[in-house]
């Protein structure tokens, strides 16, 4: 019979403190920058012209069907070799981190755009409104109200993204839970206790999304 011991594990408590945090500033930056990228490629998509509108879905495409833990692995040990630029682990983890969760968010603001009614924009411009102003005054502000439950929920799943970060050696709550086995070789409770630690961090998240999406439901 196995015998337990978290007593070992948690003398390794700093790193475990450590690694969440940087899996919160990950998880905060990538979903920052991702927000850019997402309203970028969803402009794009609405665009007039075709060429905005091909390079945004082969944006999401290419990020929305490969997978993430590729896509690091790419940036950090072939794009330098193809540029001829060292890129730091940090800087080769964050950009792909938020360049996928942009194609997603892409298609959610798309999306919501896309849920408010036409007339709406054409009642505003026939008022004098430009499209800029029809979009920031009438149709944003609707939009973001159908976008923001798919939003929450997709920035809960980056969370969980960053675990993948341990690839490339950035110390993220996963890569120190590595780090701690090899001092301990404790397995079993090192990655016990990392998987409440990431529970403790998504359980409130994913309630709040559940609650806000009800209430948004409720509302409408």
């Amino acid at each position: 019979m196995y015998n337990w011991d978290f007593y070992t594990v948690l003398q390794s408590l700093d790193l475990f403190l450590l690694g969440m945090k940087m899996t919160a500033l990950y998880t905060v930056g990538s979903i920052l920058l991702g927000i850019t990228f997402g309203l970028m490629a969803a402009f794009a998509r609405l665009s007039q012209w075709w060429a905005l509108r091909l390079i945004a879905r082969t944006y999401q495409e290419i990020f929305r069907c490969t997978p993430l833990l590729v896509q690091i692995l790419w940036a950090f040990y072939a794009l330098p070799l193809i540029i001829g630029v060292n890129i730091p682990n940090y800087i080769a983890g964050l950009l792909m981190l938020s360049l996928y969760v942009g194609s997603f968010y892409g298609e959610i603001f798309r999306g919501g755009i896309n849920a408010i009614d036409k007339g709406q924009r054409e009642a505003a411009m026939a008022v004098g409104m430009s499209g800029a102003q029809a979009m920031y005054h009438i149709i944003m502000p609707q939009a973001i109200k159908k976008m923001l439950p798919a939003f929450i929920n997709q920035s809960v799943i980056q969370v969980k993204n960053t675990s993948l970060l341990y690839a490339i050696s950035i110390a993220e709550l996963t890569y120190m839970t590595y780090v701690v086995n090899g001092e301990t070789y404790r397995p079993l409770e090192a990655y016990t206790l990392t998987a409440v630690l990431y529970f403790a961090m998504l359980f409130p998240l994913t309630q709040f999304a559940d609650h806000f999406e009800r209430r948004m439901r409720r509302s409408d």
